[in-house]
């Protein structure tokens, strides 16, 4: 697959899975959208694109991602019970390219007042700075 042609299936993805939200993501979306938290841009359903060690186009979709914070948001469901092993790793990667991830249960959704606290307080953390990272909005 061509470089355009891998960016733009990538793309689809995220506009496609910004069509089908679940519930858990909507409330966290209205919780950050149009900078309503602290005035922190939040981007939903953001790829993150980097090269693997093989030269390889590699990519994640974030839930949530804010790149003033180099903070990721990720609503976790029932789905992640079953894939814990899968979800280090990737967190693994993202935090070798210097970004911070912030997994929020599906549960947790509900008390609104303490997901905010929750990522106010992930903004007070310090982090080191990042080597380059193709940030594109998709």
């Amino acid at each position: 697959m061509k470089p355009d042609s891998r960016k733009k299936f990538v793309v689809a993805i995220c506009r496609e899975n910004r069509k089908n939200m679940t519930e858990a993501e909507r409330m966290v979306w209205e919780l950050v959208r149009n900078r309503k938290l602290d005035g922190k841009k939040f981007l939903r359903q953001h790829k993150i694109i980097y090269e693997n060690s093989f030269d390889s186009f590699q990519f994640f979709i974030v839930d949530f991602y804010c790149a003033e914070e180099r903070l990721i948001l990720e609503i976790d469901g029932k789905i992640h019970e079953s894939q814990k092993e899968y979800d280090l790793w990737r967190t693994s990667v993202l935090d070798e390219l210097g970004l911070r991830v912030l997994r929020i249960q599906n549960e947790e959704t509900i008390y609104v007042e303490q997901v905010r606290e929750k990522i106010r307080q992930m903004f007070l953390k310090t982090h080191p700075p990042a080597p380059s990272l193709h940030e594109e909005r998709g």
